[in-house]
Protein backbone atom coordinates (compact mmCIF):
# COMPACT_ATOMS: atom_id res chain seq x y z
CA UNK A 1 0.00 0.00 0.00
CA UNK A 2 1.28 3.41 -0.82
CA UNK A 3 -0.37 4.88 2.26
CA UNK A 4 -2.64 3.74 5.05
CA UNK A 5 -5.77 4.85 3.30
CA UNK A 6 -4.82 3.38 -0.09
CA UNK A 7 -5.02 0.03 -1.81
CA UNK A 8 -2.20 -2.41 -2.35
CA UNK A 9 -0.36 -1.76 -5.61
CA UNK A 10 1.22 -5.22 -5.62
CA UNK A 11 -1.91 -7.37 -5.22
CA UNK A 12 -5.12 -5.42 -5.54
CA UNK A 13 -8.44 -7.10 -4.78
CA UNK A 14 -10.28 -7.78 -8.03
CA UNK A 15 -13.83 -6.51 -8.45
CA UNK A 16 -15.88 -8.45 -11.00
CA UNK A 17 -19.34 -7.31 -12.00
CA UNK A 18 -22.03 -6.14 -9.61
CA UNK A 19 -21.78 -6.74 -5.90
CA UNK A 20 -25.00 -8.72 -5.76
CA UNK A 21 -27.70 -10.30 -7.84
CA UNK A 22 -31.17 -9.40 -6.68
CA UNK A 23 -32.18 -8.29 -3.21
CA UNK A 24 -31.29 -10.89 -0.58
CA UNK A 25 -30.40 -8.56 2.24
CA UNK A 26 -32.34 -10.66 4.75
CA UNK A 27 -29.64 -13.30 4.84
CA UNK A 28 -25.97 -12.38 4.86
CA UNK A 29 -22.67 -13.20 6.45
CA UNK A 30 -22.01 -9.75 7.79
CA UNK A 31 -18.52 -8.90 9.00
CA UNK A 32 -18.48 -8.95 12.81
CA UNK A 33 -16.95 -6.14 14.83
CA UNK A 34 -13.19 -6.59 15.03
CA UNK A 35 -11.95 -7.20 18.53
CA UNK A 36 -8.77 -8.13 20.33
CA UNK A 37 -10.75 -10.01 22.99
CA UNK A 38 -10.51 -13.35 21.26
CA UNK A 39 -11.66 -15.53 24.13
CA UNK A 40 -15.04 -14.44 25.44
CA UNK A 41 -17.58 -15.87 27.85
CA UNK A 42 -20.15 -16.13 25.04
CA UNK A 43 -19.69 -16.79 21.33
CA UNK A 44 -19.59 -13.82 18.94
CA UNK A 45 -22.84 -12.50 17.57
CA UNK A 46 -24.15 -14.68 14.72
CA UNK A 47 -22.89 -13.67 11.29
CA UNK A 48 -25.86 -15.09 9.36
CA UNK A 49 -29.55 -15.82 9.79
CA UNK A 50 -30.27 -19.34 11.01
CA UNK A 51 -33.30 -19.73 8.76
CA UNK A 52 -33.53 -19.84 4.99
CA UNK A 53 -36.35 -17.29 4.59
CA UNK A 54 -38.87 -20.03 3.84
CA UNK A 55 -37.00 -21.41 0.85
CA UNK A 56 -36.48 -25.13 0.37
CA UNK A 57 -32.89 -26.11 1.00
CA UNK A 58 -31.62 -29.08 -1.02
CA UNK A 59 -29.58 -31.70 0.76
CA UNK A 60 -25.83 -31.43 0.09
CA UNK A 61 -24.39 -33.97 -2.36
CA UNK A 62 -23.22 -37.31 -0.92
CA UNK A 63 -19.57 -36.37 -1.35
CA UNK A 64 -19.83 -33.18 0.71
CA UNK A 65 -18.10 -33.59 4.05
CA UNK A 66 -19.70 -31.84 6.99
CA UNK A 67 -16.45 -30.42 8.37
CA UNK A 68 -13.45 -29.17 6.43
CA UNK A 69 -10.26 -28.67 8.37
CA UNK A 70 -8.87 -25.43 7.00
CA UNK A 71 -5.59 -25.39 5.12
CA UNK A 72 -3.13 -23.40 7.22
CA UNK A 73 0.31 -22.52 5.91
CA UNK A 74 3.03 -22.88 5.96
CA UNK A 75 2.99 -26.41 7.33
CA UNK A 76 0.56 -25.81 10.20
CA UNK A 77 -1.84 -28.17 8.50
CA UNK A 78 0.69 -30.76 7.41
CA UNK A 79 0.10 -34.39 6.57
CA UNK A 80 -0.24 -35.52 10.20
CA UNK A 81 -3.12 -33.14 10.92
CA UNK A 82 -4.88 -33.75 7.61
CA UNK A 83 -4.61 -37.50 8.06
CA UNK A 84 -5.96 -37.33 11.63
CA UNK A 85 -9.02 -35.39 10.47
CA UNK A 86 -9.58 -37.65 7.48
CA UNK A 87 -9.59 -40.69 9.76
CA UNK A 88 -12.67 -39.24 11.50
CA UNK A 89 -14.60 -39.20 8.21
CA UNK A 90 -14.25 -35.47 7.56
CA UNK A 91 -12.05 -33.59 5.09
CA UNK A 92 -8.44 -33.14 6.15
CA UNK A 93 -6.55 -30.49 4.20
CA UNK A 94 -2.80 -30.13 3.69
CA UNK A 95 -1.41 -26.65 3.17
CA UNK A 96 0.47 -26.74 -0.12
CA UNK A 97 2.34 -23.49 0.48
CA UNK A 98 6.10 -23.97 0.52
CA UNK A 99 6.20 -27.76 0.55
CA UNK A 100 9.42 -27.80 -1.46
CA UNK A 101 11.15 -25.75 1.25
CA UNK A 102 9.67 -27.76 4.11
CA UNK A 103 10.31 -31.23 2.71
CA UNK A 104 13.88 -30.42 1.68
CA UNK A 105 14.60 -28.97 5.12
CA UNK A 106 13.20 -32.06 6.78
CA UNK A 107 15.53 -34.14 4.62
CA UNK A 108 18.44 -31.91 5.63
CA UNK A 109 17.53 -32.54 9.26
CA UNK A 110 18.04 -36.22 8.54
CA UNK A 111 14.35 -37.13 8.15
CA UNK A 112 14.53 -38.71 11.63
CA UNK A 113 11.22 -40.60 11.35
CA UNK A 114 11.92 -41.75 7.80
CA UNK A 115 8.48 -40.64 6.66
CA UNK A 116 9.57 -38.53 3.72
CA UNK A 117 12.02 -41.10 2.40
CA UNK A 118 9.24 -43.69 2.62
CA UNK A 119 6.93 -41.40 0.65
CA UNK A 120 9.61 -40.69 -1.95
CA UNK A 121 10.15 -44.43 -2.37
CA UNK A 122 6.58 -44.60 -3.73
CA UNK A 123 7.07 -41.85 -6.32
CA UNK A 124 6.22 -43.43 -9.69
CA UNK A 125 9.55 -42.38 -11.27
CA UNK A 126 12.20 -43.60 -8.77
CA UNK A 127 15.11 -41.87 -10.47
CA UNK A 128 13.56 -38.41 -10.05
CA UNK A 129 12.83 -39.00 -6.38
CA UNK A 130 16.37 -40.28 -5.87
CA UNK A 131 17.75 -37.05 -7.34
CA UNK A 132 15.93 -35.12 -4.61
CA UNK A 133 17.27 -37.42 -1.90
CA UNK A 134 20.81 -37.24 -3.26
CA UNK A 135 20.70 -33.46 -3.32
CA UNK A 136 19.05 -32.72 0.03
CA UNK A 137 19.15 -35.69 2.41
CA UNK A 138 21.81 -35.50 5.13
CA UNK A 139 22.33 -38.62 7.21
CA UNK A 140 22.05 -37.64 10.86
CA UNK A 141 21.11 -34.08 9.93
CA UNK A 142 23.12 -30.93 9.27
CA UNK A 143 25.09 -29.57 12.18
CA UNK A 144 23.57 -27.42 14.90
CA UNK A 145 23.31 -23.88 13.60
CA UNK A 146 24.29 -24.82 10.04
CA UNK A 147 22.09 -23.08 7.46
CA UNK A 148 19.68 -25.01 5.31
CA UNK A 149 20.55 -25.38 1.66
CA UNK A 150 18.46 -23.02 -0.44
CA UNK A 151 16.14 -24.12 -3.23
CA UNK A 152 15.47 -22.17 -6.44
CA UNK A 153 12.98 -19.32 -6.10
CA UNK A 154 9.78 -19.16 -8.14
CA UNK A 155 10.09 -17.78 -11.67
CA UNK A 156 7.84 -17.79 -14.72
CA UNK A 157 9.87 -20.47 -16.48
CA UNK A 158 11.48 -22.74 -13.86
CA UNK A 159 14.23 -25.19 -14.67
CA UNK A 160 13.33 -28.83 -15.14
CA UNK A 161 14.94 -29.73 -11.80
CA UNK A 162 12.99 -27.01 -10.02
CA UNK A 163 9.69 -28.19 -11.51
CA UNK A 164 10.50 -31.78 -10.60
CA UNK A 165 11.24 -30.75 -7.01
CA UNK A 166 7.80 -29.09 -6.76
CA UNK A 167 6.10 -32.23 -8.08
CA UNK A 168 8.03 -34.65 -5.85
CA UNK A 169 7.57 -32.71 -2.60
CA UNK A 170 3.84 -32.17 -3.11
CA UNK A 171 3.46 -35.84 -4.00
CA UNK A 172 5.25 -36.81 -0.76
CA UNK A 173 3.05 -34.70 1.52
CA UNK A 174 -0.20 -35.93 -0.03
CA UNK A 175 1.03 -39.53 -0.07
CA UNK A 176 1.70 -39.40 3.68
CA UNK A 177 -1.68 -37.79 4.38
CA UNK A 178 -3.48 -40.56 2.45
CA UNK A 179 -1.32 -43.46 3.55
CA UNK A 180 -3.10 -46.43 5.10
CA UNK A 181 -6.75 -45.30 4.84
CA UNK A 182 -9.41 -44.46 2.28
CA UNK A 183 -10.56 -41.11 3.69
CA UNK A 184 -10.53 -37.89 1.69
CA UNK A 185 -7.60 -35.47 1.61
CA UNK A 186 -7.54 -31.96 0.19
CA UNK A 187 -4.74 -29.51 -0.51
CA UNK A 188 -4.94 -25.74 -0.19
CA UNK A 189 -3.00 -23.34 -2.42
CA UNK A 190 -2.91 -19.55 -2.80
CA UNK A 191 -3.91 -17.93 -6.09
CA UNK A 192 -1.10 -15.45 -5.35
CA UNK A 193 1.57 -18.10 -5.90
CA UNK A 194 0.62 -18.65 -9.54
CA UNK A 195 4.16 -19.39 -10.69
CA UNK A 196 4.17 -22.54 -8.56
CA UNK A 197 0.60 -23.68 -9.14
CA UNK A 198 0.79 -25.96 -12.20
CA UNK A 199 3.68 -28.10 -10.94
CA UNK A 200 2.50 -28.36 -7.33
CA UNK A 201 -1.06 -29.23 -8.34
CA UNK A 202 0.24 -31.95 -10.63
CA UNK A 203 2.33 -33.42 -7.81
CA UNK A 204 -0.71 -33.53 -5.52
CA UNK A 205 -2.84 -35.15 -8.23
CA UNK A 206 -0.13 -37.74 -8.86
CA UNK A 207 -0.53 -38.77 -5.21
CA UNK A 208 -4.32 -39.00 -5.58
CA UNK A 209 -5.45 -35.82 -3.81
CA UNK A 210 -9.25 -35.69 -3.57
CA UNK A 211 -9.84 -31.93 -3.33
CA UNK A 212 -8.02 -28.76 -4.32
CA UNK A 213 -8.98 -25.59 -2.44
CA UNK A 214 -7.80 -22.13 -3.44
CA UNK A 215 -8.45 -18.55 -2.39
CA UNK A 216 -6.65 -15.20 -2.01
CA UNK A 217 -7.57 -14.11 -5.51
CA UNK A 218 -9.72 -15.19 -8.44
CA UNK A 219 -9.01 -18.87 -9.21
CA UNK A 220 -10.93 -18.86 -12.49
CA UNK A 221 -8.50 -21.06 -14.44
CA UNK A 222 -8.13 -23.90 -11.92
CA UNK A 223 -10.99 -26.07 -13.28
CA UNK A 224 -9.35 -26.15 -16.73
CA UNK A 225 -5.96 -26.91 -15.16
CA UNK A 226 -7.39 -29.90 -13.31
CA UNK A 227 -9.13 -31.13 -16.47
CA UNK A 228 -5.89 -30.92 -18.45
CA UNK A 229 -3.85 -32.86 -15.91
CA UNK A 230 -6.55 -35.48 -15.46
CA UNK A 231 -6.35 -36.23 -19.19
CA UNK A 232 -2.53 -36.30 -19.26
CA UNK A 233 -2.22 -32.98 -21.09
CA UNK A 234 -0.09 -29.91 -20.41
CA UNK A 235 -1.75 -27.43 -18.07
CA UNK A 236 -1.25 -23.67 -17.96
CA UNK A 237 -2.40 -20.52 -16.18
CA UNK A 238 -2.36 -16.89 -17.25
CA UNK A 239 0.10 -15.03 -15.04
CA UNK A 240 -0.85 -11.72 -13.46
CA UNK A 241 2.08 -9.34 -14.05
CA UNK A 242 2.25 -5.92 -12.41
CA UNK A 243 2.53 -3.23 -15.05
CA UNK A 244 1.47 -5.57 -17.83
CA UNK A 245 -1.79 -6.03 -19.70
CA UNK A 246 -3.95 -8.99 -20.61
CA UNK A 247 -2.81 -8.96 -24.23
CA UNK A 248 0.83 -9.52 -23.31
CA UNK A 249 0.35 -11.59 -20.15
CA UNK A 250 2.63 -14.64 -20.10
CA UNK A 251 1.48 -18.06 -19.00
CA UNK A 252 2.97 -20.53 -16.57
CA UNK A 253 2.69 -24.14 -17.60
CA UNK A 254 3.60 -27.68 -16.71
CA UNK A 255 3.96 -30.52 -19.19
CA UNK A 256 4.04 -33.94 -17.50
CA UNK A 257 5.52 -35.53 -20.60
CA UNK A 258 8.40 -33.07 -21.06
CA UNK A 259 9.24 -32.64 -17.36
CA UNK A 260 8.71 -36.18 -16.12
CA UNK A 261 8.57 -38.25 -19.28
CA UNK A 262 5.38 -39.64 -17.79
CA UNK A 263 1.80 -38.47 -18.40
CA UNK A 264 -0.79 -41.00 -17.24
CA UNK A 265 -4.48 -40.14 -16.90
CA UNK A 266 -5.18 -39.08 -13.32
CA UNK A 267 -8.27 -38.85 -11.16
CA UNK A 268 -9.59 -35.29 -11.22
CA UNK A 269 -9.95 -33.81 -7.72
CA UNK A 270 -12.96 -31.69 -6.86
CA UNK A 271 -12.25 -27.97 -6.70
CA UNK A 272 -13.54 -25.72 -3.90
CA UNK A 273 -13.05 -22.00 -4.42
CA UNK A 274 -12.55 -19.94 -1.26
CA UNK A 275 -14.52 -16.71 -1.66
CA UNK A 276 -15.34 -13.71 0.48
CA UNK A 277 -17.87 -11.98 -1.75
CA UNK A 278 -21.13 -12.78 -3.50
CA UNK A 279 -19.87 -11.27 -6.74
CA UNK A 280 -16.85 -13.60 -6.95
CA UNK A 281 -18.97 -16.70 -6.31
CA UNK A 282 -21.42 -15.54 -8.98
CA UNK A 283 -18.67 -14.82 -11.49
CA UNK A 284 -16.98 -18.20 -11.05
CA UNK A 285 -20.31 -20.01 -11.45
CA UNK A 286 -21.27 -18.44 -14.77
CA UNK A 287 -19.34 -20.74 -17.11
CA UNK A 288 -18.24 -24.36 -17.12
CA UNK A 289 -14.59 -23.37 -17.59
CA UNK A 290 -14.54 -21.37 -14.34
CA UNK A 291 -17.16 -23.20 -12.27
CA UNK A 292 -15.85 -24.92 -9.11
CA UNK A 293 -17.48 -27.92 -7.46
CA UNK A 294 -18.33 -25.81 -4.42
CA UNK A 295 -17.40 -22.79 -2.33
CA UNK A 296 -15.88 -22.09 1.05
CA UNK A 297 -17.42 -18.76 2.05
CA UNK A 298 -14.91 -17.18 4.38
CA UNK A 299 -15.68 -14.39 6.84
CA UNK A 300 -13.13 -11.86 8.03
CA UNK A 301 -12.69 -13.36 11.50
CA UNK A 302 -10.77 -16.32 10.05
CA UNK A 303 -7.02 -16.51 10.58
CA UNK A 304 -4.40 -15.74 7.95
CA UNK A 305 -5.26 -13.44 5.06
CA UNK A 306 -8.65 -11.79 4.65
CA UNK A 307 -10.12 -10.00 1.66
CA UNK A 308 -9.76 -6.23 2.07
CA UNK A 309 -12.88 -4.10 2.48
CA UNK A 310 -14.63 -2.94 -0.68
CA UNK A 311 -13.65 0.57 -1.78
CA UNK A 312 -11.07 2.81 -0.17
CA UNK A 313 -9.45 1.31 2.90
CA UNK A 314 -10.55 2.88 6.18
CA UNK A 315 -9.09 1.90 9.52
CA UNK A 316 -10.75 1.54 12.91
CA UNK A 317 -9.27 3.34 15.91
CA UNK A 318 -7.20 0.25 16.71
CA UNK A 319 -5.67 0.20 13.23
CA UNK A 320 -7.68 -2.72 11.85
CA UNK A 321 -9.56 -2.46 8.53
CA UNK A 322 -13.11 -1.13 8.82
CA UNK A 323 -15.65 -3.43 7.14
CA UNK A 324 -19.22 -2.45 6.37
CA UNK A 325 -22.47 -3.65 4.77
CA UNK A 326 -20.88 -3.75 1.30
CA UNK A 327 -18.59 -6.52 2.54
CA UNK A 328 -21.43 -8.82 3.54
CA UNK A 329 -21.86 -12.13 1.72
CA UNK A 330 -25.46 -12.78 0.65
CA UNK A 331 -26.07 -16.43 1.40
CA UNK A 332 -29.34 -16.63 -0.50
CA UNK A 333 -27.48 -15.63 -3.66
CA UNK A 334 -24.73 -18.16 -3.04
CA UNK A 335 -27.30 -20.87 -2.32
CA UNK A 336 -29.15 -20.05 -5.54
CA UNK A 337 -26.01 -20.84 -7.56
CA UNK A 338 -26.77 -24.50 -6.93
CA UNK A 339 -23.34 -25.52 -5.68
CA UNK A 340 -22.56 -26.80 -2.16
CA UNK A 341 -20.90 -24.32 0.15
CA UNK A 342 -19.27 -24.27 3.56
CA UNK A 343 -19.09 -21.33 5.96
CA UNK A 344 -15.76 -20.33 7.53
CA UNK A 345 -14.56 -17.79 10.07
CA UNK A 346 -16.00 -18.08 13.58
CA UNK A 347 -17.80 -21.42 13.05
CA UNK A 348 -15.87 -23.49 15.58
CA UNK A 349 -18.76 -24.57 17.80
CA UNK A 350 -21.55 -27.14 17.49
CA UNK A 351 -24.12 -24.35 17.58
CA UNK A 352 -22.49 -22.53 14.66
CA UNK A 353 -22.24 -25.79 12.70
CA UNK A 354 -25.98 -26.38 13.07
CA UNK A 355 -26.69 -22.76 12.25
CA UNK A 356 -24.62 -23.01 9.07
CA UNK A 357 -26.45 -26.13 7.94
CA UNK A 358 -29.81 -24.53 8.64
CA UNK A 359 -28.92 -21.76 6.18
CA UNK A 360 -28.29 -24.37 3.50
CA UNK A 361 -24.56 -24.88 3.92
CA UNK A 362 -23.11 -28.37 3.57
CA UNK A 363 -21.10 -27.67 6.71
CA UNK A 364 -18.27 -25.50 7.95
CA UNK A 365 -14.54 -25.00 7.56
CA UNK A 366 -12.64 -24.70 10.83
CA UNK A 367 -9.02 -23.63 11.17
CA UNK A 368 -7.97 -22.17 14.52
CA UNK A 369 -9.25 -25.07 16.64
CA UNK A 370 -7.07 -27.42 14.59
CA UNK A 371 -4.10 -25.05 14.58
CA UNK A 372 -3.86 -25.43 18.36
CA UNK A 373 -4.32 -29.21 18.52
CA UNK A 374 -1.60 -31.81 19.09
CA UNK A 375 -1.30 -32.79 15.41
CA UNK A 376 -0.77 -29.19 14.28
CA UNK A 377 2.57 -28.32 12.73
CA UNK A 378 3.03 -25.27 14.96
CA UNK A 379 5.99 -25.52 17.31
CA UNK A 380 4.63 -26.96 20.61
CA UNK A 381 5.90 -23.95 22.58
CA UNK A 382 4.00 -21.59 20.28
CA UNK A 383 0.80 -23.63 20.57
CA UNK A 384 1.18 -23.61 24.34
CA UNK A 385 1.79 -19.84 24.43
CA UNK A 386 -1.30 -19.20 22.32
CA UNK A 387 -3.51 -21.40 24.48
CA UNK A 388 -2.15 -19.95 27.72
CA UNK A 389 -2.54 -16.32 26.62
CA UNK A 390 -6.01 -16.94 25.18
CA UNK A 391 -7.18 -18.69 28.35
CA UNK A 392 -5.84 -15.78 30.42
CA UNK A 393 -7.59 -13.35 28.05
CA UNK A 394 -4.31 -11.59 27.30
CA UNK A 395 -3.85 -12.70 23.70
CA UNK A 396 -4.21 -9.96 21.13
CA UNK A 397 -4.99 -10.86 17.53
CA UNK A 398 -4.75 -7.93 15.14
CA UNK A 399 -5.91 -7.76 11.53
CA UNK A 400 -2.84 -5.93 10.26
CA UNK A 401 -3.31 -4.11 6.93
CA UNK A 402 0.44 -3.63 6.54
CA UNK A 403 2.12 -6.87 7.64
CA UNK A 404 1.62 -9.04 4.57
CA UNK A 405 3.54 -8.35 1.36
CA UNK A 406 0.37 -9.32 -0.52
CA UNK A 407 -1.45 -6.18 0.60
CA UNK A 408 -4.28 -8.27 2.07
CA UNK A 409 -5.09 -7.81 5.78
CA UNK A 410 -3.33 -10.52 7.78
CA UNK A 411 -4.21 -11.73 11.29
CA UNK A 412 -1.16 -11.44 13.53
CA UNK A 413 -1.07 -13.03 16.99
CA UNK A 414 0.98 -10.88 19.35
CA UNK A 415 3.55 -13.11 21.06
CA UNK A 416 6.92 -12.23 22.52
CA UNK A 417 9.86 -13.23 20.37
CA UNK A 418 7.91 -13.13 17.11
CA UNK A 419 7.70 -10.56 14.32
CA UNK A 420 4.67 -9.04 16.04
CA UNK A 421 7.20 -7.63 18.53
CA UNK A 422 8.46 -4.32 17.11
CA UNK A 423 11.89 -4.84 18.66
CA UNK A 424 12.23 -8.25 17.00
CA UNK A 425 11.03 -6.82 13.69
CA UNK A 426 13.48 -3.89 13.86
CA UNK A 427 16.41 -6.17 14.67
CA UNK A 428 15.81 -8.54 11.74
CA UNK A 429 17.80 -7.86 8.58
CA UNK A 430 15.53 -7.85 5.56
CA UNK A 431 16.21 -10.66 3.11
CA UNK A 432 14.13 -12.32 0.39
CA UNK A 433 15.62 -15.80 0.10
CA UNK A 434 12.42 -17.88 -0.13
CA UNK A 435 10.31 -15.70 -2.38
CA UNK A 436 6.85 -17.29 -2.59
CA UNK A 437 5.13 -13.92 -2.40
CA UNK A 438 7.30 -12.10 -4.92
CA UNK A 439 5.29 -10.26 -7.57
CA UNK A 440 6.29 -10.51 -11.23
CA UNK A 441 6.45 -7.09 -12.91
CA UNK A 442 7.33 -5.63 -16.29
CA UNK A 443 10.68 -3.87 -16.33
CA UNK A 444 11.39 -0.79 -18.42
CA UNK A 445 12.89 -3.05 -21.08
CA UNK A 446 9.75 -5.18 -21.21
CA UNK A 447 11.27 -8.18 -19.45
CA UNK A 448 9.80 -9.76 -16.30
CA UNK A 449 11.38 -9.02 -12.94
CA UNK A 450 10.41 -10.04 -9.40
CA UNK A 451 9.99 -7.91 -6.31
CA UNK A 452 8.49 -8.11 -2.83
CA UNK A 453 7.59 -5.27 -0.46
CA UNK A 454 9.22 -7.24 2.39
CA UNK A 455 12.62 -7.50 0.69
CA UNK A 456 15.38 -4.95 1.44
CA UNK A 457 13.82 -1.57 0.74
CA UNK A 458 16.66 -0.39 -1.52
CA UNK A 459 16.20 -3.50 -3.68
CA UNK A 460 12.45 -2.98 -3.84
CA UNK A 461 12.79 0.66 -4.86
CA UNK A 462 15.49 -0.16 -7.42
CA UNK A 463 12.96 -2.50 -9.04
CA UNK A 464 10.37 0.26 -9.33
CA UNK A 465 8.54 -0.22 -6.03
CA UNK A 466 7.47 2.76 -3.92
CA UNK A 467 9.27 3.18 -0.57
CA UNK A 468 5.96 3.65 1.26
CA UNK A 469 4.75 0.26 0.02
CA UNK A 470 7.61 -1.45 1.87
CA UNK A 471 7.02 0.14 5.29
CA UNK A 472 6.16 -2.32 8.09
CA UNK A 473 6.04 -5.37 5.80
CA UNK A 474 6.85 -8.69 7.46
CA UNK A 475 8.53 -11.57 5.67
CA UNK A 476 5.78 -14.18 5.84
CA UNK A 477 7.76 -16.76 3.89
CA UNK A 478 10.51 -16.99 6.48
CA UNK A 479 8.31 -16.20 9.47
CA UNK A 480 5.65 -18.84 8.83
CA UNK A 481 8.23 -21.55 8.14
CA UNK A 482 9.96 -20.62 11.42
CA UNK A 483 6.66 -21.07 13.27
CA UNK A 484 6.75 -24.78 12.42
CA UNK A 485 10.37 -25.20 13.54
CA UNK A 486 12.07 -25.05 10.14
CA UNK A 487 13.35 -21.48 10.21
CA UNK A 488 16.55 -20.66 8.39
CA UNK A 489 19.63 -20.63 10.61
CA UNK A 490 21.44 -17.29 10.44
CA UNK A 491 25.17 -16.61 10.53
CA UNK A 492 25.04 -15.13 14.04
CA UNK A 493 23.74 -18.38 15.53
CA UNK A 494 20.15 -17.15 15.58
CA UNK A 495 17.17 -18.40 13.61
CA UNK A 496 14.72 -16.42 11.51
CA UNK A 497 12.02 -15.16 13.91
CA UNK A 498 8.53 -16.63 13.50
CA UNK A 499 5.26 -14.92 12.75
CA UNK A 500 2.05 -16.49 14.03
CA UNK A 501 -1.47 -16.17 12.69
CA UNK A 502 -4.73 -17.35 14.28
CA UNK A 503 -8.40 -16.41 13.99
CA UNK A 504 -10.19 -13.85 16.16
CA UNK A 505 -12.61 -16.36 17.66
CA UNK A 506 -11.07 -18.77 20.17
CA UNK A 507 -14.24 -19.45 22.16
CA UNK A 508 -13.79 -23.18 21.52
CA UNK A 509 -10.80 -23.43 23.87
CA UNK A 510 -12.63 -23.85 27.22
CA UNK A 511 -14.57 -26.75 25.70
CA UNK A 512 -11.38 -28.52 24.64
CA UNK A 513 -8.96 -27.85 27.49
CA UNK A 514 -11.45 -27.63 30.36
CA UNK A 515 -10.26 -25.72 33.39
CA UNK A 516 -6.57 -26.25 32.70
CA UNK A 517 -3.89 -23.59 32.62
CA UNK A 518 -3.78 -23.46 28.84
CA UNK A 519 -0.96 -25.99 28.54
CA UNK A 520 -3.30 -28.94 28.01
CA UNK A 521 -3.05 -30.68 24.66
CA UNK A 522 -6.10 -31.87 22.79
CA UNK A 523 -6.39 -33.89 19.60
CA UNK A 524 -7.93 -33.31 16.19
CA UNK A 525 -10.47 -36.02 16.99
CA UNK A 526 -11.53 -34.09 20.10
CA UNK A 527 -12.16 -31.05 17.89
CA UNK A 528 -14.39 -33.14 15.63
CA UNK A 529 -16.21 -34.68 18.60
CA UNK A 530 -16.86 -31.23 20.05
CA UNK A 531 -18.10 -29.75 16.76
CA UNK A 532 -20.49 -32.66 16.18
CA UNK A 533 -21.71 -32.95 19.77
CA UNK A 534 -25.08 -31.30 19.09
CA UNK A 535 -26.40 -32.76 15.90
CA UNK A 536 -29.78 -31.69 14.67
CA UNK A 537 -31.76 -31.23 11.46
CA UNK A 538 -29.60 -30.20 8.53
CA UNK A 539 -32.19 -27.79 7.16
CA UNK A 540 -35.39 -26.02 8.06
Amino acid sequence: MSQQGGRSREWDFIDIGPKSVGDHSSQRIAPPPETSAVLQDTPPAPQASIRADGADIPAPPPWAHEIIQGGMGAGVSGWKLARAVSLTGHLGVVSGLGLDVMVTRQLQRGDPTGDYRRALAHFPIPGIAQQVIDRYFVEGGIGEGAPFRAIPQLVVHPSRDSARLAVVTNFAEIFLAKEGHDGSIGVNYLEKTQMATPAVVYGAMLAGVDYVLMGAGVPAEIPNLLDAFASGREGELTLAVHGGDAATAPSVSFSPESILGYAPPLARPRFLAIVSSTMLATYLSREDRTRPDGFVVEGISAGGHSAPPRGRLRLEDDGQPAYGPRDAVELATVRALGLPYWLAGGYSSPERLLEAKQTGAAGVQVGSAFALCAESGLVPAIRRSLRTAATARTLRVHADPRASPTGFPFKVAHLNGTLSDEAVYAERSRVCDVGYLRTPYRTASGRIGYRCPAEPIDDFVRKGGLPADAVDRRCLCNGLVSAIGLGQRLGNGATEPPIVTIGHDLTFLPHLIGDGDGADEYSARQVIDYLTSRRGPAAV
